[in-house]
């Protein structure tokens, strides 16, 4: 493989001092941080899972909305018997990261839910937060509020700004809030009992958060009878699940020099760092069966003694890390045939992965070329291709500022984040006929002022009169017997209470502080606070 690229010119989100020699297509960072598990774990661990990742700023600026990338994360599907159903994708994924159609981003990442029905049929990122429009709701409606003292922003739960590692705990588990149907939205089409609960463990909120409405899932068979009693609302979830971090767009410049050699820089990149040199990514990968909780809040449901909600140690297990892993970044750069040009990144030359025991997964670095100040390692910059000629060899070495030649015009280069038009606030029905406001809720409007610089403006409604529970294909009735077990909940399960296992290495981050709220008096139980706006104040 021979490589003709000529110098890249302007891209989003970044300029320069001086010209460089010659304009050519866009370059960027995309690929995978592979993280491998030491073993299969039994299937009987399909209860749900938790884990704790770092939150951290990759980058220094943020570089445009064409960023998109997440932290270390996961994919949860559904167990299947036999051979999986081909042309089904379904899972839960989403997590701490930067995403495309982020109105609100800063250089923290964000979290969000991800639920995927069948083929991106429609996306569920959280309460009020999803694919499609009002008119024509594509998982607009698949997440209920649960918690009575977090509000959850409709771009996604915001991280404490200036994030430098701290260990974010998340994970789903089945709750048995919700009864099977054997129809869904009056056909004959079962709907499943599983509510996948999103738990989170942060320094300032620990507990249950929100939830997938069943029907999120199974509406899918009324279109496909091949899904009937497949999906995440009737099956337990695969515990084998892959662990890496996606990136999709770094920013990226390519210069060639006047011998033909060819050089690039990347803005700068960064991972948290410890005072003894290692970056923890993923902490206590850990699996559950239904004895870590479903049991219990099963009996409690039907009149037994309430359950503490903290996760049964005898129900978990904590799966390993092998110590191994591998890099798939590489840098892309767009031809003028349209096709991209893919070179893989030379990660082995600065980046050594580790186990710092058989729960906690991360890296350590080569110092040089990685530089780090602050809580934070930052990669090598400057790259030169290295056996261009050979397409099995190829790849970009980091290479010194000082030997990378000046007439390609990459040390010139200030990476700074792009001016780009406002944002559209994101609203919610009006209509006094819709489902936000008959019945609608009963206190506010109140308003919370967020890190990222956004306004979320909230209100308070009964657990089952908000409109993702009246859009959740339940009947009166149904909705009724789901309020009485929320507000058993609300009662014994306060926001600081131990619920996922805590870490045994590092420290919690914290969510950003307005989204902890506190219910108005009288509304303590029973009730949730649900965004209905979310905008740039008015300058």
């Amino acid at each position: 493989m021979i490589l003709c690229l000529m110098v890249l010119t302007s891209v989003a989100g970044m300029a320069t001092a001086n010209a460089p020699r010659a304009a050519a297509p866009e370059s960027y960072l995309a690929g995978y941080l592979i993280i491998p598990i030491a073993e299969r774990v039994d299937e009987r661990y399909g209860a749900g899972f938790s884990m704790h990742v770092a939150a951290w700023e990759l980058l220094d600026h943020y570089p445009g909305h064409q960023f998109q990338t997440g932290l270390p994360g996961t994919w949860m599907f559904a167990q299947h018997e036999g051979e999986p159903i081909k042309n089904a994708y379904s899972d839960v994924e989403g997590g701490l990261g930067w995403w495309r159609d982020t109105r609100f981003p800063t250089t923290t990442p964000k979290f969000i839910m991800g639920g995927v029905a069948p083929n991106f049929s429609k996306i569920a990122n959280g309460p009020s937060h999803g694919w499609g429009t009002w008119d024509k709701p594509r998982g607009l409606y698949g997440v209920a509020q649960l918690s009575p003292w977090l509000l959850f922003p409709i771009d996604g739960l915001n991280v404490k700004q200036r994030a430098r590692g701290e260990l974010f705990g998340y994970g789903y588990l089945s709750l048995p809030l919700c009864d099977p149907k054997p129809t869904t939205r009056g056909q004959n089409a079962p709907t499943g009992g599983e509510c996948w609960t999103l738990f989170l463990n942060t320094s300032n909120f620990k507990g249950p958060a929100a939830f997938f409405l069943p029907n999120f899932w199974s509406e899918s068979a009324l279109e496909d009878t091949r899904l009937v009693g497949k999906l995440l609302d009737s099956r337990p979830a695969e515990p084998n699940r892959a662990v890496q971090m996606e990136t999709q767009y770094i920013p990226c410049r390519v210069a060639e020099d006047g011998h033909g050699g060819m050089y690039a820089r990347i803005a700068p990149t960064r991972f948290p760092i410890s005072a003894d040199g290692r970056s923890v990514l993923v902490h206590r990968d850990n699996v559950y069966d239904r004895t870590a909780l479903w049991d219990a809040v099963s009996r409690w449901f039907e009149g037994g003694p309430p359950a503490s909600g903290s996760i049964a140690e005898s129900g978990t297990h904590v799966r390993t890390f092998t110590g191994k892993g591998y890099a798939t970044w590489e840098i892309r750069v767009a031809g003028r045939d349209g096709k991209e040009t893919k070179v893989p990144l030379d990660w082995n030359a600065f980046a050594t992965p580790a186990a710092m025991d058989p729960a906690t997964y991360g890296y350590t670095w080569s110092a040089p070329p990685v530089s780090s100040k602050g809580g934070l390692a930052t990669l090598p910059e400057y790259y030169r291709l290295q056996d261009a000629d050979d397409a099995k060899k190829a790849r970009w070495v980091p290479v010194a500022p000082d030997q990378v030649p000046v007439e390609t015009g990459l040390h010139s280069i200030t990476w700074r984040t792009p001016i780009e038009d406002p944002q559209e606030p994101y609203t919610t029905p009006d209509d006094p006929g819709s489902c936000w406001k008959t019945p609608g809720p009963v206190a506010g409007p109140f308003k919370a002022k967020l890190g990222d610089g956004s306004v979320v403006t909230y209100y308070w409604y009964r657990f089952a009169d908000q409109p993702a529970m009246l859009n959740s294909g339940m009947t009166d009735a149904e909705r009724e017997r789901v309020q009485a077990r929320v507000e058993k909940l609300h009662r014994a399960w306060t926001k600081d209470r131990r619920y996922l296992p805590p870490p045994t290495v590092g420290k919690l981050a914290a969510l950003d502080p307005p989204q902890i709220v506190k219910p108005p008096k009288g509304l303590e139980v029973g009730y949730v606070p649900i965004a209905t706006r979310q905008e740039l104040p008015a300058r």
